[in-house]
C-alpha cells in the first residue's frame, strides 16, 4: 500500500489569499491553502500525493495518488490509492478511493465509488478520537 513506501516530496505550494482558474497538473507533492477552480491532477504515471487544507477551496476534480483533504471540495475526488479525510473536510461531489480514513465531522455530498480489482474488498476506516 502507499503507506509502506516513502511518500514523494511536498514541492509545490498554492498559498492562502491566491487564486488559479484553470486546471492544474503536478508532480511529486502539491499544498493547496487558496483557491483553485479547475481540476487537480497529480501526473498519472509518478508517485502523487496531495494536500487540501483547511483554508483551501477547490472548484473541480481532484486526481492524485494519496489525497489528504481538510478543506472544501466542490467536484469529483479521484484517489488512486488512499484517501484521508480530515474533521473539516467538506466535499460535494462522488468520492472514488482505494482506501478511505475519515474523521469525525467529514462530511460528503455525493456517492462513495471504492477503486476495486478483482475479488477485493474496500478498505473503510473510521478515526476515532482519542481525546
Amino acid at each position: 500500500m502507499f503507506n509502506k513506501k516513502k511518500q514523494p516530496p511536498i514541492k509545490s505550494l498554492i498559498a492562502e489569499g491566491s487564486q488559479i482558474d484553470g486546471n492544474f497538473r503536478f508532480s511529486d507533492g502539491l499544498r493547496v491553502d487558496g483557491a483553485v477552480v479547475g481540476s487537480i491532477s497529480g501526473k498519472p504515471d509518478q508517485a502523487s500525493i496531495l494536500v487540501i487544507s483547511e483554508t483551501a477551496m477547490v472548484t473541480g476534480e481532484v486526481h492524485a495518488d494519496h489525497i489528504i483533504i481538510n478543506g472544501t471540495v466542490n467536484g469529483p475526488v479521484h484517489a488512486r490509492l488512499m484517501l484521508e479525510l480530515q474533521p473539516k473536510a467538506r466535499i460535494t461531489g462522488d468520492v472514488h478511493y482505494t482506501a478511505l480514513e475519515m474523521h469525525q465531522g467529514a462530511i460528503i455530498a455525493g456517492q462513495l465509488r471504492p477503486i476495486l480489482g478483482a475479488d477485493e474488498k474496500p478498505t473503510l476506516k473510521l478515526a476515532a478520537n482519542n481525546a
